[in-house]
């Protein structure tokens, strides 16, 4: 069995959530409550790429804007 992850012929999601994460995700498997369709449906490696251009502060929001506030 494949990692559904790692396959480089599929097409692939880029998710986020309300905190700002973001995640890669198999076009093919329903998108888990809480997180959103960012970009996509793509290749893998244009997700990725959408995902590292976006995603520059890894805390999430709620973290980063109470330190942002101190």
């Amino acid at each position: 069995m494949t990692n559904p992850f790692e396959e480089k012929n599929r097409e692939y999601l880029a998710l986020v959530n309300d905190e700002g994460q973001h995640s890669l995700w198999p076009g093919s498997i329903d998108v888990p409550p809480g997180w959103a369709v960012a970009h996509g449906p793509a290749g893998r490696q244009d997700c990725l790429s959408f995902i590292e251009e976006e995603w520059k502060d890894m805390r999430p929001l709620t973290l980063a804007r109470s330190m942002d506030s101190e």
